[in-house]
């Protein structure tokens, strides 16, 4: 059994950036694939990024790409979401995820185990 906290959320204004971690604990984190997924008030959770348990694969939302960095300490159990040029519309709770797999997972169904959220709010 994983158990995932996310934390470094908090307000910003548009264009700022934010650093969000998952600390995990309980299992054997090295050999999970991550995922990073926001949900925003009235609207379906979507995905973010996701990173394989052997820093290979990393894959991006396009919405995303080129301002989000997703990466990984596994001696440190905590997988990092570096997000730059945030914008309003970005404003969201944000969830980390794993799942056991040697590939990266974009579907939210494809994990297993999920955090209880940290909130992102970006100020026009």
């Amino acid at each position: 059994q994983v158990q995932l906290v996310e934390s470094g959320g908090g307000l910003v204004q548009a264009g700022g950036s934010l650093r969000l971690s998952c600390a995990a604990s309980g299992g054997t984190f090295r050999s999970y694939t991550v995922g990073w997924f926001r949900q925003a008030p009235g609207k379906e959770r979507e995905f973010v990024a996701t990173i394989s348990w052997n820093y290979d694969n990393t894959y991006y939302a396009d919405s995303v790409k080129g301002r989000f960095t997703i990466s990984r300490d596994n001696a440190k159990n905590t997988v990092y979401l570096q997000m730059n040029s945030l914008k309003p519309e970005e404003t969201a709770v944000y969830y980390c995820a794993a799942a056991f797999a040697g590939r990266v997972i974009i579907a939210s169904s494809g994990y297993d185990y999920w955090g209880q959220g940290t909130q992102v709010t970006v100020s026009s």
